[in-house]
């Protein structure tokens, strides 16, 4: 098969569960070193990552050999075992949202959206965040 020439690059995002603020920095740097390795793995490299002490966000460029859950799941799934495996001093037990959110990004669009990712403390501290890239789950209907 000859090679396939892909430039897609997708911006994943997922909280804590019940957002509770367990990614101090220590965390932080073993979860996000996991899900870089995660995505090496799935032939999706990181391109970024940043998040708060409750949620994550990581763009990727992404392979046409993984689906989008499984990639998630790899990512999420090992960084969660990690924090719960090792003498990471995290209180209980640490757990992930069951959701996502995934958002493709645009080729012209991805300077932007690297900035905005690599600077998630400084979005949240000024409230100057994007609230539709923060978005883990599909909002409910309006009754």
């Amino acid at each position: 098969m000859a090679d396939v020439m892909n430039a897609v690059c997708l911006h994943l995002v997922w909280a804590t569960y019940d957002r509770q603020p367990l990614l101090v920095p220590e965390i932080r740097a073993l979860v996000y070193r996991e899900i870089i390795a995660k995505g090496k793995e799935n032939l999706c490299p990181v391109v970024a990552i940043g998040g708060t002490d409750d949620h994550v966000h990581v763009v990727v460029q992404f392979a046409t050999t993984v689906s989008i859950s499984k990639l998630v799941k790899d990512m999420k799934g090992a960084s969660s075992h990690l924090a719960n495996h090792r003498e990471t001093g995290v209180p209980g037990t640490f757990k992930w949202q069951g959701t996502y959110g995934v958002f493709p990004i645009e080729p012209d669009s991805l300077p932007r959206v690297i900035h905005y990712v690599e600077r998630q403390e400084e979005h949240h501290r000024d409230d100057s965040v994007d609230p539709r890239l923060e978005q883990t789950s599909r909002p409910t209907p309006q009754e």
